[in-house]
C-alpha cells in the first residue's frame, strides 16, 4: 500500500515514558495494514540485543542496527512505505536530511527519542526533527521521586545526580536513570 503523501512522525520524552513501545505499536499497526515496514536503530543501543528495537516493558520489533544515519539509505528497499528509526538522539544531523527525503518520497517516517538529555538540554538531531515533523507526540512517565508527571532524565552515578560536565552519552537504562519531574531533576554544576 503506497501512501498518497509521506510524513515525519516523532514520538519523544524522557526516558521510561513508552517511547519504543508507542513506535512498536504504530509500526505493528502498519504491517497489519500490509504496509512494507523496516526498522532502524544506532548500532551504539545494544541494551536488548542488536537484531531488534525493545521497550524497557519488553516489547519488540525486528530492526537493524545501523552506525549512522546515512546506512539507513545502504539498506532501504525499494517498496519500503514506512520506516521506523529508534533512538534518533545517538544519530548525527544527517537523519534530518534523510527523514525530510524519505518524507518527500512519500514514506512515512515514525521516530523515536529523547528529547533532552540527563542534563535536561536538547539531545542531539531531535530539536530539529521535531521542528520539521508532522506530528510531535511528547510523552510522559512518572517521576520516580514523587509520582508526578516526569519529563526529564535523571541520570545517577553511585546513586547521586550527575554532573553537569560528565560524558553525555552514556547507554544505560534503568540502572543509571530515573524518570523525574521539573523539581525533582538534579544535576549540579561545578
Amino acid at each position: 500500500m503506497n501512501h498518497t503523501s509521506g510524513s515525519i512522525e516523532v514520538i519523544t520524552g524522557s526516558m521510561f515514558c513508552g517511547k519504543t513501545d508507542e513506535l512498536i505499536r504504530r509500526l505493528r499497526r502498519a504491517t497489519i495494514a500490509r504496509q512494507k515496514v523496516q526498522v532502524f536503530k544506532p548500532a551504539i543501543d545494544n541494551r536488548y540485543g542488536p537484531g531488534k528495537v525493545t521497550s524497557h516493558a519488553g516489547s519488540e520489533y525486528a530492526a537493524r542496527p545501523v552506525a549512522n544515519a546515512r546506512a539507513i539509505q545502504d539498506h532501504l528497499e525499494p517498496a519500503t512505505t514506512v520506516i521506523g528509526i529508534d533512538e534518533a538522539q545517538f544519530f548525527d544531523d544527517a537523519i534530518i536530511t534523510i527523514s525530510q527525503q524519505l518524507a518527500d518520497r512519500g514514506v512515512r517516517v515514525i521516530i523515536a527519542g529523547l528529547d533532552t538529555d540527563f542534563r535536561g538540554e536538547p539531545f542531539g538531531p531531535m530539536p530539529v526533527l521535531m521542528a520539521k515533523a508532522d506530528v510531535v507526540d511528547k510523552l510522559h512517565a512518572i517521576c520516580m521521586v514523587c509520582g508526578d508527571l516526569a519529563c526529564r532524565t535523571q541520570r545517577l552515578v553511585d546513586g547521586k545526580p550527575a554532573r553537569y560536565d560528565d560524558p553525555v552519552v552514556i547507554v544505560g537504562a534503568s540502572e543509571m536513570y530515573e524518570a523525574r519531574c521539573r523539581a525533582h531533576h538534579e544535576v549540579p554544576t561545578g
